[in-house]
């Protein structure tokens, strides 16, 4: 079985000679991500308007089943993606560690800075190639939110515009970091979705908001990464892609003040209503109190 396993995700022929090219590889042109980026952006904004004109402000769209199929979807895909770069990446360190020698390069300093000449071709980029393609399948969720509760917000469109950019630019210049990348979103997508659709069938929630703690954690994390790559880049002599990787750092950076904002309005947001909450029972008892001295 595991044999199968690794075979399908880091030795079919198709994983091993994988190309990223224009020619090859469906997306791979600067003018579609564009397009598709402008696209996704307008639609989404067209249709909150034309909800809000036609529509009243309380009514809802029912969605059915179709929020707890995408995100199975994702969660499936999640799962196949992290396996998959994990099974590639191995294979890829047995395969060529034997050329790091020289350069007295480590697996670990492998994963956050590939050597300056690196090419988007082989294993590790037919799964960054796949985490790319599923990126479009997370928009879904942005039209799933207008439909059911009206609500679209600067920051879910920006998010998800740059997440694709990003992706789009791992490939095209074959920058460092992305194998970790990829591993730690992917392992995150994997629970948040699975989390999403258990809720989405009915099941218990947490207690707490689990699926904003767990995109810090993944924020936090992709912080301390990217110090890493900084760090290897001066004492190594370059890592591939850099360029790249300095444009990825700032979106990163501007997503992290925007969430950040986000998660800081709705932490004061939670705990105004937690003190209203309690202020009306501390009045209510009082009220009860007094009623009882009374009789």
């Amino acid at each position: 079985m595991m044999q199968n396993i690794k075979y399908w995700l880091s030795e079919h022929p198709t994983v091993v000679n994988f190309r990223w090219n224009n020619a090859q590889s469906w997306g791979s042109t600067w003018s579609f991500l564009f397009a598709a980026i402008s696209t996704y952006v307008v639609a989404a904004t067209f249709l909150h308007v034309f909800l809000n004109l036609v529509l009243p402000r309380n009514r809802r769209i029912p969605l059915g089943p179709i929020p707890a199929i995408h995100s199975l979807a994702i969660t499936l895909i999640s799962v196949v993606t992290f396996v998959g770069i994990l099974l590639s990446t191995a294979t890829e360190i047995r395969e060529t560690s034997w050329s790091w020698r020289r350069t007295h390069t480590t697996a670990f300093q492998w994963l956050l800075c590939f050597p300056l000449g690196t090419r988007p071709s082989g294993r590790v980029f037919f799964w960054s190639y796949v985490f790319y393609l599923s990126r479009f399948l997370h928009l879904l969720r942005t039209f799933f939110s207008i439909l059911k509760h009206r609500k679209l917000t600067f920051f879910q469109l920006f998010n998800q515009s740059m997440l694709i950019c990003m992706s789009f630019l791992w490939l095209e210049f074959s920058q460092s970091f992305q194998v970790v990348a990829i591993l730690l979103t992917t392992l995150l997508y994997s629970v948040v979705y699975g989390y999403r659709f258990w809720t989405a069938i009915g099941l218990p929630s947490a207690c707490f908001p689990f699926v904003v703690n767990c995109q810090v954690v993944l924020l936090v994390c992709n912080l301390i990464c990217h110090f890493g790559v900084l760090l290897l880049h001066v004492l190594k002599g370059g890592c591939n892609g850099i360029g790249a990787w300095t444009f990825n750092s700032v979106l990163n950076a501007v997503i992290l003040l925007l969430f950040m904002n986000f998660y800081v309005k709705m932490y004061l947001r939670n705990k105004k209503i937690g003190d209203a909450s309690s202020s009306a029972e501390q009045s209510n008892g009082g009220q009860m109190n007094l009623k009882d001295k009374d009789s």
